[in-house]
């Protein structure tokens, strides 16, 4: 199980990647709505969120349902800190004692499993 749940982890890191980008790509100015959604980098942020899906299905192979949404929460600490490396965003005290609690309730519900 351990293989396919590090797919599943693979998955949402790829997933958190895309999102990046995809916030990247809204920063810009673009001639027309068609090239605001047919540009490079948007295509292949929604390529990769395709890659991810399939990870998470190849994970649920195996990874009980009770597991999956546990380590899909580990999204929400990638985006967090992909967007302080390459958005510059603050992580906020509010935020950071969120991420705590959700870092928390992964290592409590991973040490019943």
């Amino acid at each position: 199980m351990l293989k396919y749940a590090l797919v599943m982890l693979t998955g949402t890191f790829i997933a958190s990647c895309s999102q990046i980008i995809l916030k990247k790509a809204a920063e810009k100015e673009y001639p027309s709505k068609i090239a605001e959604y047919m540009n490079p980098m948007v295509i292949g942020a929604y390529f990769f969120f395709f890659g991810a899906s399939l990870c998470s299905v190849l994970g649920y192979k195996v990874v009980p349902l009770s597991i999956g949404p546990i380590l899909e929460a580990t999204g929400y600490i990638w985006v967090a800190i992909l967007g302080k490396i390459f958005l510059s965003e603050k992580i906020s005290n509010k935020k950071a004692l969120g991420l705590v609690i959700i870092i928390v309730g992964i290592v409590v519900a991973a040490m019943g499993a």
